[in-house]
């Protein structure tokens, strides 16, 4: 998968000046584009798009100092179809306009280009399976989060401590499905990943598709019904929340590229348990997948 990877890395800096087909890429890479997307933020840690666009304004930025061509040419060049919308990006990444930039001989910011390796640590006792389910359902307490890639989601924090204990008492008893318990559920992300973008943050339960004998729903959750497929599970337990940082990042970064799996459309799974002094965590993450 790497050697894909870098293979379209190429493909990138061959038309920087020419329209970017993600699905093209895919196709390159003998991946999904979804899969694309995702592998590319988690190594990168900038989206595919945002990517391509530094390496323009980089390269573009380079031909405003050379002051051989128009600002105009080199704006259309690189896919702007205005001077005023290649000045407002161009300020965007470089903190000066292309003019004062020409003008002044202005450092400029630059994007470098990326190149993909394989770099095995063994930082973390990472232990997977991979395993069919039928259809289920995530039954919980809903709320639209900013993505944050490290450190802290505050928007998750505050979401997590304004529940009422008793009302997640009430919703682990309808947990009937591994993982059990509460979990934490993401979906709807913006298939950038891109920080800042929103997502579905559920804190809930996963439960049968259609469990009559269960317990009714607490009022005010929401119900998210989950199709049949495959999912890699991965474990973790060590310090907290290191443990689990190592292990979002040692999935994309080495199981991915070393096995015939994509990710595919779907929730994302993660399911915690804190030692009494919260110091270290135990951690099952659930991701759904396919083979490539």
């Amino acid at each position: 998968m790497l050697d894909r990877l870098n293979q379209i890395l190429e493909h990138i800096e061959d038309r920087l000046d020419q329209q970017v087909d993600v699905a093209e890429l895919a196709r390159l890479a003998a991946t999904s584009e979804y899969h694309l997307r995702r592998m590319f933020s988690a190594l990168a840690g900038v989206p595919l798009s945002e990517y391509v666009r530094r390496r323009r304004l980089t390269v573009a930025g380079a031909e405003v100092l050379a002051d051989q061509e128009s600002l105009l040419d080199i704006a259309v060049r690189y896919g702007y179809g205005s001077g005023e919308a290649f000045a407002r990006a161009f300020r965007t990444m470089h903190g000066v306009g292309p003019g004062e930039a020409r003008r002044t001989g202005a450092a400029l910011v630059s994007q470098p280009r990326l190149a993909f390796r394989l770099t095995v640590e063994g930082s973390s006792s990472m232990r997977y399976r991979v395993v069919d389910r039928p259809d289920f359902t995530v039954v919980g307490l809903k709320a639209r989060v900013p993505l944050v890639h490290s450190g802290p989601n505050q928007a998750i924090i505050d979401f997590v401590r304004g529940i009422d204990p008793q009302l997640s008492e009430r919703l682990e008893k309808l947990s009937d499905q591994d993982p059990r318990g509460i979990v934490a559920v993401c979906d709807d992300l913006d298939p950038s990943r891109a920080e800042g973008t929103e997502l579905d943050y559920y804190h809930g339960v996963v439960t049968s598709a259609e469990a009559p004998e269960a317990p009714e729903a607490p009022e005010g959750t929401t119900v998210l019904p989950v199709p049949a497929g495959t999912w890699a599970v991965f474990t973790t337990s060590g310090p907290a929340p290191e443990a689990i940082q190592e292990l979002w990042r040692d999935v994309y970064s080495q199981w991915f590229p070393s096995n015939p799996y994509r990710t595919r459309p779907g929730p994302e799974i993660l399911r915690t348990r804190l030692s009494a002094d919260g110091t270290e965590a135990e951690a099952e993450l659930w991701l759904p997948v396919e083979r490539e």
